[in-house]
């Protein structure tokens, strides 16, 4: 009423009346963070860490079985049968003929015209697909232990003779090719490898030095590699570059990296989950540059290089080799990533991903009656704080928050990892979606090359997808069931 006595409007009671975590807990805090009001002045006097008044979530792991994995011989041998079959098929589709016209016909007299393949083509690209294999034969070889004297002679002997065979068989097809064809058809021949070594011999290293120990059971020589400074692109020799490549080609592969769930009580606990996710980010992006050249060079040397070699004059279906192509190449990408990134290391990155936690950056002005603190980077952050980093106000997503919040490579990490079966998911539906459309296309299919290479090739992604599927099944019901009191708090299960 007008002349009468006014109470406190809301905005003096939000300021006043209600009392803040500041006043609770009786002023500033001791890890250099702070709360701030609308108008961003610290106030206060010294309170215990944030950490200690507020504890996080504790982080709990589902227990997985352990589901088996072929071998590295065995899915060296499975993955170059079925390229084997893709360039069978190929060649199908390129040299066809009407074999069932009369035998007047002098294209009709077999179901191929074989006399316009070109046999070294042919054995090179086999020798080109069988180089995993061989390496991998070597490999084992190599690191096979214990007996006598007379076998260990054997063994050297037979690895010399495998890797002479290949490199006769190699020279004796190139010089053949050489003697048949153009200059320019010849410069197909090694377009991936003119691709790979510029990508090798210019790489990007890290250019942060990590003091902290990291607890991934990494080699001694990688961890000095990637952590010693460096200028952002820098050539590396050649002839270090390969025989770099042939001393671990010989040498034992790098263990699976392990993770163990930090404790509340360590000082550095924050330092040493941000050096792990580092590092297990740049083995993720290993692995991942691995399957994506091999399952393009599969596909190229498969689909693409013997389109490159037929005579002018020759008619093909180059509407189903272009289709061929992109099957192998999806077919490669599929059974490369469930080998290389097993239901074991997917686990291992959610475990990691679960601990770095995610911040969601808001916009200007929002929150402002909230408290926000200044964040730090040794502090364990819960879930639903507010911080301030980089003039910007970030919101903690994740129970169990250290990231940097304005780490892009931190928060796409969180996002792709922690779900553990989204990538074993996003598999699924790739090659569910390849055997459907291969379903499809059989059953309109007309002509008998058709027939004959859907069938050839549904055989391989039945396999593929067979695993994928008993993978998620038995994941999905391991990450559903429910954790008991015991598996509360950071200590892996």
């Amino acid at each position: 009423m007008p002349g009468g006595r006014r109470g406190p409007s809301r905005q003096q009671l939000s300021r006043s009346a209600l009392p803040s975590l500041q006043t609770l807990v009786g002023g500033n805090l001791s890890n250099g963070s702070g709360l701030r009001n609308r108008s961003s002045n610290l106030v206060g006097l010294s309170a215990p860490p944030l950490s200690a008044l507020i504890t996080p979530e504790p982080v709990r792991h589902s227990r997985i079985p352990e589901l088996p994995l072929d071998s590295s011989l065995l899915f060296e041998f499975m993955l170059f049968l079925y390229l084997l079959v893709a360039l069978f098929v190929q060649y199908i589709n390129i040299y066809r003929t009407v074999w069932w016209y009369p035998y007047s016909h002098p294209a009709a007299s077999t179901s191929l015209n074989f006399h316009l393949m070109d046999y070294h083509l042919a054995v090179f690209i086999t020798v080109m697909l069988a180089r995993r294999l061989v390496w991998t034969i070597v490999s084992e070889v190599s690191q096979s232990s214990g007996g006598s004297l007379l076998r260990y002679v054997v063994l050297i002997a037979a690895r010399l003779s495998l890797l002479t065979m290949c490199g006769w068989v190699l020279c004796w097809t190139l010089v053949n090719l050489c003697k048949n064809h153009s200059v320019l058809n010849l410069l197909f021949l090694g377009y991936p490898f003119g691709v790979y070594v510029p990508l090798c011999c210019f790489h990007q290293e890290g250019a942060k030095s990590q003091t902290a120990q990291v607890d991934c059971d990494y080699p001694a020589d990688h961890q000095q590699t990637d952590l010693t400074e460096a200028p952002l692109f820098r050539p590396r020799d050649f002839l270090f570059l390969l025989r770099e490549n042939l001393r671990e080609q010989f040498t034992s592969p790098p263990h699976m990296p392990t993770h163990s769930c930090p404790p509340h009580t360590h000082s550095h606990t924050p330092e040493l989950i941000r050096a792990e996710v580092e590092e297990l980010k740049s083995d993720f992006n290993r692995r991942i540059k691995e399957v994506l050249f091999n399952s393009l060079f599969s596909a190229y040397y498969v689909a693409f290089l013997p389109l490159c070699f037929v005579k002018s004059t020759q008619y093909y279906d180059m509407r189903w080799s272009c289709e061929h192509l992109i099957m192998v190449w999806i077919n490669a990408f599929v059974m490369l990533m469930s080998q290389l990134l097993p239901p074991s290391y997917c686990d291992l990155l959610h475990r990691s991903a679960a601990h770095l936690g995610r911040w969601q950056k808001l916009e200007h002005g929002s929150y402002s009656n909230a408290p926000q603190h200044m964040w730090s980077e040794s502090t364990i952050w819960p879930q639903g704080v507010l911080v301030r980093h980089s003039r910007s106000l970030y919101k903690a997503v994740g129970p169990y928050n250290v990231a940097l919040p304005s780490d892009v490579s931190h928060a796409r990490f969180y996002f792709l990892f922690h779900k553990p079966l989204r990538i074993l998911n996003l598999l699924i539906w790739i090659e569910s979606s390849v055997v459907l459309y291969q379903l499809y296309s059989l059953l309109r299919s007309e002509r008998w090359n058709h027939t004959l290479s859907l069938g050839l090739i549904l055989i391989c992604n039945y396999y593929v997808l067979f695993k994928l599927l008993r993978d998620r099944i038995v994941l999905g019901k391991a990450y559903s069931y429910p954790l008991s009191s015991n598996s509360l708090g950071l200590k892996s299960q």
